[in-house]
C-alpha cells in the first residue's frame, strides 16, 4: 500500500493498482458490507477493513489522499492506527490553498437497534461519548473526548483491535485477517486476554472510538458536533452515516480556520478523558 498526495477537493480515494488503477472514493455511497470490518465496493471491486486507515486520516487531519493498494484488504499492521500516524508524521503534511470543510450538525440524528444506539448532535469540536458493554474480560467502559484537541495520536491511535479466538476460523473463511497473528490484535480466549499486556487499561473502548472515527469519515468530512454511541459497532456507525447523508436538513458544510478550531477546543475540552461507568 502507498499513500499519494491528492489535489485539494479530492477527498480520500482508494486505487486498486492490481485492477487497472480502479478507484473507489471513501464515502457512504460505496459502503458494501459491514460486520467485523467496514468494506467499500464500487462496480464489484472491493476494499476491505478500511476503518483504521480512515481513522488515522481524520485523526491527523489528512483531507486529500490517494491510497494505492494491490489487494482487497488494507494492511492490519499492529491492529491500531499508530503505524499509519507514524508514517504520516515522518513524511509530513502540506497545507493546500483551499479552506477545510466540516459537516456541522444542525439537529439530532439517531439510529437505534435493540440495546444498541448511536446519535449525533449539534456541538463544538468533534466530541465523542462511547460506551461499550462486553462479557469479561472486556467489561463495561466509557470514553469521553474531543478529537479536535489534537490528542488522537497519543490517546486513540495506539489502541488495537480485539477479537475472540473462537471467531478466527469464521474470519479466515470470509477472506479476512489472512495475515493476522497475535502481533496485530488483542486476542481473547477462555475469558482472558491471551497476549497482554494492554496498552491502556481501557484499550477496548478506545479502539471502538478509533473505529467510530474511521467509519464516520465516510460522511466525506470531519464532524463538527457531538457523537454518542452505546454498544454500537461498524454496522451502527455506517447506518448513522447513511441516515445523516439522507437528511440534508440535519447538517451543513462549514469552514473553520485552524486558529479558530484550536480556540474552540481549548475553551471547551482540554483533552480526551477516559471515564469508567
Amino acid at each position: 500500500m502507498r499513500l499519494i498526495p491528492a489535489p485539494a477537493g479530492s477527498g480520500i480515494v482508494f486505487r486498486r493498482t492490481d485492477l487497472d488503477n480502479f478507484e473507489i472514493p471513501a464515502n457512504g455511497r460505496n459502503v458494501a458490507k459491514v460486520s467485523y470490518a467496514t468494506s467499500l465496493m464500487r462496480q464489484g471491486v472491493l476494499i476491505s477493513t478500511t476503518e483504521h486507515l480512515l481513522s488515522a486520516f481524520i485523526g491527523f487531519g489528512v483531507d486529500n489522499v490517494i491510497v494505492e493498494i494491490d489487494n482487497l484488504e488494507v494492511p492490519i499492521l499492529d491492529g491500531s492506527a499508530l503505524p499509519y500516524i507514524e508514517a504520516i508524521q515522518s513524511t509530513g503534511l502540506k497545507s493546500q490553498r483551499r479552506r477545510r470543510e466540516y459537516i456541522r450538525i444542525l439537529k439530532p440524528v439517531e439510529v437505534e437497534e435493540g440495546s444498541k444506539f448511536i446519535g449525533v448532535y449539534p456541538g463544538t469540536g468533534y466530541q465523542i461519548d462511547y460506551l461499550i458493554d462486553f462479557p469479561a474480560p472486556i467489561g463495561r467502559s466509557r470514553f469521553l473526548g474531543d478529537l479536535q484537541t489534537g490528542a488522537y495520536a497519543d490517546l486513540i491511535a495506539p489502541a488495537r483491535t480485539f477479537g475472540f479466538r473462537e471467531d478466527e476460523p469464521t474470519l479466515r473463511d470470509m477472506g479476512l485477517i489472512r495475515g493476522a497473528s497475535e502481533e496485530c490484535a488483542i486476542v481473547i480466549g477462555n475469558g482472558a486476554v491471551q497476549n497482554g499486556p494492554l496498552r491502556f487499561a481501557d484499550e477496548f473502548v478506545r479502539h471502538k472510538v478509533l473505529d467510530l472515527i474511521g467509519d464516520l469519515a465516510l460522511a466525506g468530512h470531519s464532524i463538527q458536533g457531538r457523537v454518542v454511541a452505546e454498544r454500537a459497532g461498524h454496522a451502527m456507525h455506517t447506518a448513522l452515516v447513511s441516515r445523516l447523508m439522507k437528511d440534508r436538513s440535519a447538517w451543513e458544510l462549514a469552514h473553520l480556520f485552524p486558529e479558530e478550531r484550536k480556540q474552540e477546543s481549548t475553551r471547551h475540552h482540554a483533552s480526551f478523558v477516559p471515564a469508567h461507568a
